[in-house]
């Protein structure tokens, strides 16, 4: 395939089909068809957008997952770059936007290629014996970054691939640990560790066909390659990581350390931190690096600020340390004095901008989830989806005007589908705090009419339904079979704050049910067109949990329960669970310490008041709440002769990833919703 940027309207994406005379309700096939957009590149000049496009086949019949390219300059559709066979993922710009770098499996692993956009086709950087996990490439362009699962200790990538032979050759099949944590999320942990390695492209476009390991000394996994940066002057990297140790499953003490790209000493850049520090980043003059940080040892969910340190001076500062909200990411502005920020903020995922001098905030944007923030020029690129829209990609002037969608990539998608409207509402709950929550109307709504509840409980803990849009809790799913949708954001939910996050942690069964109880007190007062004598919750993992402490605390609240992965017996969780800093934070240390929470708050210490019909879901891969929760609650059930029914799905894991399971997820969902409601 060959062709040049002038040449590229050849190459454009077919036309799509006609859309159907009327719209219909949202179903779990249309969630399985819509496209998506994975990943987004800008060039340095704000010329061009790049995103990798995963097609799910609802017009044309293509599930494909290919590059486009947008030219932001021109007012022209954005144009297919790749048409192989192989999906590509983690797309960057080379830093002179002529060419972009990807990920794919093309030559039969992953591997790192390069597309010219001056013409020609993609030609393969890397010819590793092992697969490239994620890549980094330098601003001179002499360099890359490189993730690669191998063998700690070995000095060679030829010695993993030995171990990895070797160990076919196994008779017996024995997994045997000295340490935690022995599986983590949907896989027992091998002996093969994410580290980060190092390599010089290759000139006269020949392949690169080794890399040195910078930390092959330690047994331990860099935090991910977005986690990774290299230094200005390109002969350092920079990146987050778990010193190595036998107490990885139950601290959270990640560090930035500093290496050379000639190997050597690691330099612990945030050794006086015993938290959480994620996601060095430089600016473009190479004056700041900044970072992210939390403060209290062991908590996942405490508030990420915004370290910023001064390459020159050394010195060390929080930017914005009024800013009550956590920063999920973050890129400088042109001016290399701003930093845009998202953050999680009353429902959204917004966009702020903060001054490196001053630390003043500002809101650029707050409509929707943002993210997969890009900054470049004089513009900022997102993308963004909220409860009656996939993501797109948007762009934005820094001062906040100027909103422009570059990206339609479902419109023919939502031709087909009618939403129910939604709105944020506000209660007093616990503590006569300010609790808010959202509400989605059935697709068809008539205000004559009384419509059944889906009252939604979301997971995290410390999490939100907010104004979003995603396959595995879609609220417009519910909308679409007639139900009013309910999702309180209750004490210990994210964006309203730090304490209001932090109220949840030993406090696992009190505020939250407080909440969950006035809101849905609240919500059929202000709404007279919910029945709620007809009225169903349903959540997953701490969601889930919420059912079973509801069954035992709330027993005569709603005619039926779902419950997806929930913890039920809290003691035994404990010793079965992987990231043992989640428990030990929030329930008061290891189950057998004196005063923790594992039995007061404790589902199955209630379990003989349970009498309300429940669902109980669970995948037998889920290693962070193990089935036997799921199966715990079952046989309680069953027991006590209460109406239920168990659904496992034995290759998912804490979520439901395959699309065919999804399907008959939500069609075992409604069918309880709809025994119990209708």
């Amino acid at each position: 395939m060959k062709y040049s940027l002038m040449l590229l309207s050849a190459l454009a994406a077919a036309p799509l089909a006609a859309p159907l005379a009327a719209k219909a309700p949202l179903t779990v096939e249309h969630l399985n068809q819509f496209n998506k957009i994975n990943a987004i590149s800008l060039s340095n000049d704000g010329r061009y957008l790049a995103y990798v496009q995963s097609n799910g086949g609802f017009t044309p019949a293509d599930t494909s997952t290919d590059i486009y390219l947008k030219d932001l300059r021109a007012d022209t559709p954005a144009l297919r770059l790749t048409q192989s066979a192989a999906s590509e993922r983690a797309l960057a710009f080379s830093s002179d936007g002529q060419a972009l770098y990807f990920l794919a499996d093309r030559s039969g692993s992953s591997q790192l290629w390069r597309l010219p956009l001056t013409g020609g086709e993609a030609l393969q950087v890397t010819d590793l014996p092992l697969p490239v996990e994620g890549f980094k490439v330098a601003a001179d362009g002499k360099s890359l970054a490189l993730s690669l699962a191998v063998l700690p200790g070995c000095a060679t990538l030829q010695c993993t691939v030995d171990a990895k032979a070797a160990e076919k050759e196994r008779k017996d099949s024995a997994l045997v640990y000295d340490s935690l944590m022995v599986r983590h999320w949907d896989h027992w942990r091998t002996p093969y560790r994410s580290q980060l390695h190092i390599a010089t492209v290759a000139e006269n476009n020949g392949m690169v066909t080794d890399a040195k390991n910078l930390i092959s000394d330690w047994d331990t996994d860099i935090a991910g390659i977005d986690q990774v940066a290299f230094t200005p002057d390109n002969q350092h990297l920079v990146f987050s990581a778990k010193a190595p140790a036998n107490d990885q499953a139950w601290h959270t003490n990640y560090d930035i350390f500093q290496v050379s790209v000639n190997g050597g000493e690691k330099v612990n850049l945030t050794a006086d931190n015993k938290a959480w520090d994620a996601k060095p980043k430089f600016s473009a003059d190479g004056r700041f690096m900044a970072y992210l940080a939390m403060s209290k040892p062991g908590a996942e969910a405490d508030r990420f600020g915004l370290m910023l340190l001064d390459m020159v001076t050394g010195q060390r500062k929080e930017l914005a340390a009024d800013f009550d909200r956590s920063v999920s990411d973050y890129q400088f502005g042109s001016d290399n004095r701003t930093i845009y920020v998202t953050a999680q903020d009353l429902g959204q995922y917004s966009i702020f901008a903060i001054n490196t001098s001053f630390g003043d905030v500002r809101k650029v944007y707050g409509n929707g989830y943002a993210g997969n923030l890009q900054v470049a020029s004089d513009k900022l690129v997102f993308t963004n989806h909220r409860l009656d829209m996939p993501a797109e990609v948007f762009q934005i002037s820094p001062d906040g005007s100027q909103l422009t969608q570059l990206t339609d990539v479902n419109a023919k998608w939502r031709e087909q589908v009618q939403f129910g409207d939604y709105e944020q509402f506000s209660f007093k709950g616990a503590n006569d705090a300010t609790v808010y929550g959202y509400l989605v109307k059935p697709w068809n709504f008539e205000a004559s009419k009384k419509y059944p509840m889906a009252f939604l409980v979301h997971g995290g803990p410390q999490g939100s339904f907010g104004n979003m849009f995603n396959e595995r809790w879609n609220a417009q799913m519910y909308a679409a079979k007639g139900y009013a949708v309910v999702m309180v954001d209750f004490h210990g939910s994210t964006g309203y704050g730090q304490a209001f996050t932090d109220s949840i942690s030993r406090d696992w069964g009190g505020k939250p049910l407080e909440d969950l109880k006035k809101g849905f007190e609240y919500i059929v007062k202000a709404q007279p067109w919910i029945d709620g004598d007809r009225a169903c919750a349903l959540g997953a993992s701490y969601g889930g949990y919420m059912m079973n402490w509801i069954a035992g605390n709330w027993p005569t609240g709603f005619n039926c329960l779902v419950n997806h992965a929930g913890l039920y017996d809290m003691p035994s969780f404990y010793g079965s669970t992987e990231e043992l800093w989640f428990p030990e934070y929030d329930l008061g240390g290891p189950a057998w310490q004196e005063g923790s929470d594992y039995n007061k708050f404790n589902p199955a210490a209630h379990a003989d008041k349970w009498q309300t019909p429940m669902l109980v879901i669970h995948g037998l891969k889920d290693y962070r709440v193990p089935y036997a929760q799921g199966l715990g609650a079952f046989t309680n059930l069953q027991r006590k002769g209460i109406d239920s029914r168990l659904v496992i799905f034995p290759d998912e894991n804490h979520w439901i990833l395959n699309k065919d399971n999804r399907v008959r997820w939500y069609n075992e969902v409604f069918a309880w919703l709809e025994k119990y409601t209708k």
